[in-house]
């Protein structure tokens, strides 16, 4: 992969950059998974009679058991220890918060990702993205990473490396491709305005 390039034009700033044919197949095949734990997850959310009645989409009132959908999905509130109300006012809020708004979440990390499928060059090779098509790019790669994170355990201070023979090895070269990849476009996006 090559850096991202910056170009300002009358239309607003477009953003380049190239893939090798093995690294779009890569990237083609870790958001395609993403899109599929989504749609695993939203197809298995219970149906709700209000929801059917007045067209509001509802969505699980807990939160997702696997570690990956936790991170992809995390709980909206996080309660104080000690809080006055206890645990289950929080637990209570994050039920109510999630039914409320996983669906559009859920629905926002697709299109970001169906977009970024939709703006890649299928053979690798070069390519252009609008600053839309370029923040979708972002939020795709974000939440693919997130989600590798989660299966390698990578917490708040990272990891530089994994036990010699561990099974998941060639993953961090995977989290670390995309790491780079994500640092080059959000410089980029960030650039001169």
């Amino acid at each position: 992969m090559r850096k991202w390039k910056r170009i300002d034009s009358a239309d607003g700033p477009r953003f380049r950059s190239s893939l090798a044919a093995h690294e779009a197949a890569l990237l083609r095949n870790l958001v395609v998974s993403l899109t599929g734990m989504l749609d695993d997850r939203e197809s298995a959310a219970p149906t709700d009679e209000l929801s059917e009645i007045t067209g509001i989409r509802t969505g699980h009132t807990t939160p997702p058991d696997d570690e990956t959908m936790k991170r992809l999905l995390p709980d909206f509130f996080r309660p104080r220890n000690g809080h006055p109300a206890g645990s289950a006012a929080a637990e209570s809020l994050n039920s109510a918060l999630r039914s409320l708004h996983e669906p559009a979440i859920i629905d926002a990390k697709r299109q970001a990702a169906h977009r970024l499928l939709d703006t890649m060059p299928d053979g690798g090779g070069k390519f252009e993205l609008s600053e839309d098509d370029a923040q979708a790019w972002a939020s795709a790669v974000n939440d693919v990473r997130l989600a590798l994170g989660a299966m390698l355990e990578i917490g708040p201070e990272g990891l530089d490396q994994l036990p010699v023979g561990h099974p998941m090895a060639g993953h961090l070269d995977v989290y670390q491709w995309l790491t780079v990849l994500q640092e080059y476009l959000v410089i980029s996006l960030m650039g001169s305005r």
